[in-house]
Formats: structure tokens, sequence, C-alpha cells
């Protein structure tokens, strides 16, 4: 408890605060120019590949994300400035958010002061607020945010982590999220996420295939162990989660992540009160400071699972803890050990961090950005800004196809 009021102390006079210390370092610094560039993160991957149906009712049909959807269509925004100093942001949205970056946001920013991170924040989001509140525009606002923190970072030579207000912990416990659960094992994390495969579509073949399923996990990872599921909202139904809430009780799940639409937010809701036996979570594809407010006050979720990669960088998210904090709601950001997302999981004082690069098919390019980690728990790194190893020619090694 007193963490976590610290905690609201330190980022909420941060959030509020008209112009921090480290935005008042005397002389110029502007930035000279703002480039996207769509990466790979794995070595291998499906995206981009065209896709095969069987006729015009194939679940599948519903279930074809395109190139421009999570971590698939990561971009790194790369800012310079007349200082010399690059700030690399981690985004998402691919070419398409490549586009908005180089058409639109760039032209806020040249000659702009990038210690400004509120102000250019501000003007980006409200900029395009007609076309862009959710989706790709945020994911391709975040990599900006994401790059200027990172400038800030090493213009004050600090990590972020320490600008936001420094660490509540030492070390955070890891949970990694892959439906092998012996690569978890084999790595000596604790906490384990399972994605779920089977949807409404599957009826209760599915139902039972999916009860199957976790009850070998849970004979796999022993008793003591956490064990969560993602749904990737293949649930979106409120009778057929509750019905497999209560199905799944027996293998004692932390929390079910994600089972309906993002937009069912009163499904949420219902939900939230009637589950008893495990939390309902959500929030992993929701946007900015704004959308969470909706979330929030509609308590429909227990846990906070933002992206600091495409919900508005740290400018949002570190308002979105804030907001989750005066609850009493924990935050577990998703994917939240890579270095972008740690210094929000060390300074809201999050119960678990999320694997980014460990025990994933990664390329250099995801390690670069990937927190130390050892024996089940993360842990931060001292070097300025966000602590990442990428450099320019790492991201033009790693671009992907549809890169501009």
């Amino acid at each position: 408890m007193a963490s976590r009021r610290r905690f609201l102390a330190t980022v909420a006079g941060a959030a509020t605060a008209g112009s921090p210390a480290w935005a008042q370092t005397s002389g110029r610094l502007s930035i000279t120019s703002v480039e996207a560039v769509p990466v790979r993160l794995w070595s291998r991957s499906s995206q981009g590949r065209l896709p095969e149906f069987d006729g015009p009712y194939d679940p599948a049909r519903w279930r074809y994300s395109g190139p421009f959807s999570q971590l698939a269509s990561a971009i790194v925004v790369v800012v310079k400035t007349d200082q010399g100093i690059t700030g690399f942001g981690l985004g998402a949205g691919g070419s398409a958010a490549a586009e908005i970056i180089h058409g639109h946001l760039r032209h806020l920013l040249v000659g702009s002061d990038p210690r400004n991170v509120e102000l250019l924040w501000d003007q980006m989001y409200t900029s395009g607020i007609y076309y862009g509140r959710r989706g790709i525009f945020v994911m391709a606002l975040s990599g900006v945010d994401n790059a200027l923190w990172d400038i800030v970072g090493k213009h004050a030579e600090t990590p972020v982590y320490r600008l936001l207000g420094g660490q509540t912990q030492a070390s955070v416990p890891g949970y990694i999220t892959n439906a092998d659960p012996t690569v978890g094992l084999d790595l000596g994390f604790e906490h384990f996420k399972v994605p779920v495969r089977d949807g409404v579509w599957a009826g209760r073949t599915g139902m039972d295939r999916t009860e199957r399923n976790l009850a070998t996990v849970r004979q796999a990872i022993g008793p003591d162990r956490g064990l969560m599921i993602d749904c990737g909202c293949r649930w979106d139904d409120i009778g057929y989660t509750l019905e497999m809430a209560r199905r799944l009780e027996p293998v004692g799940l932390y929390f079910i992540e994600e089972p309906l639409s993002p937009d069912n937010i009163l499904g949420y809701q219902r939900l939230v009160d009637e589950v008893d036996s495990t939390l309902i979570v959500s929030g992993e594809h929701e946007y900015t400071q704004y959308g969470y407010k909706m979330l929030l006050h509609h308590k429909g979720t227990e846990i906070l699972q933002p992206d600091i990669t495409w919900c508005g960088g740290v400018t949002a998210v570190r308002k979105i803890a804030v907001m989750g904090a005066e609850r009493g709601l924990p935050i577990i950001p998703h994917r939240g050990s890579s270095l972008y997302g740690m210094p929000i999981v060390l300074t809201a004082d999050a119960p678990l961090a999320e694997s980014f690069g460990t025990g994933d098919d990664a390329t250099d390019l995801m390690l670069a950005m990937s927190s130390p980690y050892k024996d089940g728990r993360y842990y931060p790194t001292d070097r300025p800004g966000f602590g990442t190893e990428l450099t320019e020619r790492m991201v033009r090694e790693h671009a992907g196809s549809s890169a501009l």
C-alpha cells in the first residue's frame, strides 16, 4: 500500500506539472528528422502471407487480422536531433502507421524541442482526432512518443523509469505467454499464460477441448504456479464465457484475458460482476487515457493491460496507471518486460511482467528491446533512455518488406 501511495504521489505530480525539471534543461535541442520503419520482431512470421479460406463462412475469415495489427506490425520510429541524440520508439501499425508519421505527424515535430513531450503528444493527438482516436493513428503516435521519451532520457543521461519517479521494486516476476508450458518451465518461469484457440464457433466440442488442454497444462506446471489464459476475443458471448469460467474453476486461473470484443464494455462489466472464481481482464486493445476512462467508469476490467507501444506511449500509459491506482486496480502492461514497458512496470508496482523476447523465436532486434531476465524475474537496466541496444543499422537490417 505504501509503494502504491508513493507511486500515485510521484506520477500524478509528473502528469500535472507544467514543466518537469528534466524539461527545463538550458540549451537548444531541436528535432531534425523523423522516420518510421516497419520491422520484423520474429525470425519466422506468417505476417503478410496471403490467406486461404474454406468458403464464405470459414471462421478464419473473422480471425484474419491482416498486416496492421498487434506486434506483427511493429514499427521503430527514429527521431534525430541537432545535438546528435537519436531516439528509438517502438510502435505498431506497419506501413500504414509509417505513412501517418511521414505524411502527418512529422510536420508537427521537425524543428520542435523533443523535451516538450506532453505538449507534442497533445498536439499530435488533437490534430488527428477526426480520424485517429483509436487504432493505427494511436499506434503511430505511440512510436513517436516513445522515441521522444528516449531522447529525453538520453539527454538527461537518465533511464526513463527514473524520470517517472524511480523504482518501487528491484525486479519483477515474469510470466511467459506460450502454448507450450515446457518452454517456460525450462526457462525458470513461475507464471504461465496460455493462448486459447477455440472460440464460440467451435461449440461444445471447443469447450471440451479447451478444458482438457488447460487441465493438461495445470498438471504440467503443478498446483502452485500461476496460470492465466488469453482468449483473444474468441469468446465474444457472455453466456459462453460464464459457462467456461465455471468449467475452468478446477484449474485455478489467476485471470481470463479478453474473452469479449474490446467494444463490449458493458459485457465486461457483467462478467466482472458475475465471475468470482477468477479475475476478468481487458484493455490490451484500448487506446489512450480517454478510452481507459470509459473502461474504468464501467468497471470493465480488474487488471489494466495497456500496451505502451500502441496505447499512446509513455505519456498516455503513465496517466492510465494513475487512474488504475486510484481505483485500487493493478496494472500488468501487455508485453511489459520489453524495455519500453518496464518503466511503467517498475514505477507502478506491477505484480507481473509479461515476456517479450524470452522464449520467443526472436530476432536480435527484438532481443535488443528486451529486459534482462534471470530465474523467473525481469530486471531494469541503468542505461539512459529506455536502455535499448538499438542502432539505425539494426533497424534497417530488420526492416519489413512494406517498409517505406
